[in-house]
């Protein structure tokens, strides 16, 4: 299907309807806890939190719970256009359930307390994200993996282990290792080249300002905010009119995150924040910030061909268990492209990477669909931008 660049260019939906046709916020708070529940006791993903928002027109089990949600599902584009790399056609990647519900929390609750019943709505989405880790630790998950791998068309023959039955839990199949060779690194040799980080639906924009222009829109999105920082503190000086790449990943990705440049580990920092979705439609709401309020882990590298400082933040979202570093908190270690930083349990995050001023020119493809603004798929190792000052040979 082919998409004219007009009906791409608002990533969200733009008939967003203000409530769900029949339900109230109790409803969908109380739909989003029992569907989380469900998800322990069915070994079929697509009739739990993963069920794609367009399939609910016939699930008789979810409008028992949410009144009005399959008149959402047809009345509404409920997920968002991407552009696979290489390609000039856009497609349709529908919204999980999970995702729908979350952001009805949030954004038509927003201009008010958010309470329900005795709850506010941020403890709900950690309350329930904490329940979805412990459900996909539990052993008795291994049985959704084989219905996530034909609903998420998962390529096994990727696998550094590709027997299912060796995975002990859901969660551990869900931030599954991949061959050595699965992710090649493009342009190894060429020291300039900075590489993807993870596999995702990635957006790039040359300084902050592009950024809360064409994607970001939260009012209290900013780089002291991101890092957790002081305006005034040294590290913000060097990131003043900062580049950005985000990096989403959804359900179906490999949930391992990499290093994109040849660096030194310097300090590290987490930050206790919130599990609202980082879906697009809740990145590009006006006046919700998603980025710098939820939780994250943030991790600064020292490029090594230039000696600057790159931030690289590690996001939570909502269901998503935890953020775990497996080859980056130890200062001073040395890492190449693509080397692994680490992974995230359940759930789809985003991964931000602040590059300093004019260090990094972004692939023209990239920029141009960041600006229209649609994400670009891609995968761990692509080239992403080259470095601006040019990097010398040892």
């Amino acid at each position: 299907m082919s998409v004219h660049a007009s009906n791409v260019t608002k990533p969200v939906d733009a008939m967003n309807p203000e409530s769900l046709p029949d339900a109230t916020h109790e409803d969908a708070a109380k739909g989003l806890s029992a569907i989380v529940d469900h998800s322990a006791s069915t070994s079929n993903v697509t009739h739990n939190i993963h069920a794609p928002i367009h399939t609910l027109i016939n699930a008789h089990w979810v409008q028992s719970l949410i009144p009005g949600i399959e008149k959402l599902a047809v009345n509404y584009h409920c997920g968002n256009y991407v552009i696979v790399r290489g390609s000039n056609e856009p497609f349709f990647e529908t919204m999980p359930l999970y995702a729908r519900l979350g952001m009805h929390l949030l954004f038509y609750g927003k201009e008010q307390v958010k309470v329900l019943g005795n709850k506010r709505v941020d403890e709900l989405l950690r309350e329930q994200s904490v329940k979805q880790g412990k459900i996909y630790d539990d052993p008795k998950s291994v049985e959704s993996i084989p219905s996530f791998i034909e609903a998420y068309s998962i390529q096994v023959d990727e696998l550094l282990e590709p027997d299912i039955s060796k995975y002990r839990n859901f969660n551990e199949f869900f931030f599954r290792k991949l061959r050595p060779d699965a992710r090649p690194i493009q342009n190894e040799h060429d020291k300039n080249v900075i590489c993807s980080a993870a596999d995702c639906r990635l957006t790039v924009f040359v300084s902050v300002d592009v950024a809360k222009a064409f994607w970001v829109k939260g009012r209290g999105f900013s780089i002291p905010n991101l890092l957790n920082l002081p305006a005034t503190s040294p590290i913000i000086e060097s990131f003043q009119d900062a580049s950005l790449a985000i990096f989403r990943l959804a359900p179906a990705d490999y949930h391992r995150f990499h290093c994109p440049i040849d660096c030194e580990v310097g300090d590290f920092e987490n930050v206790t924040g919130h599990f609202y979705t980082v879906n697009p439609q809740a990145v590009n709401e006006p006046g919700f910030d998603v980025l710098t309020a939820n939780t994250r882990s943030i991790l600064y590298l020292k490029h090594i061909p230039t000696g600057k400082l790159v931030a690289y933040v590690a996001i939570g979202a909502l269901l998503v268990g935890s953020i775990q570093w497996t080859g980056g908190k130890q200062k001073g270690t040395i890492l190449k492209r693509g080397d692994e930083l680490g992974y995230f349990a359940y759930g789809g995050s985003t991964i931000v990477i602040v590059f300093p001023k004019e260090i990094v020119e972004f692939d023209a493809d990239l920029v141009s669909n960041s600006e229209k603004p649609i994400e670009t798929l891609v995968k761990v190792g692509y080239s992403i931008g080259k470095v601006l000052a040019p990097a010398t040979e040892n």
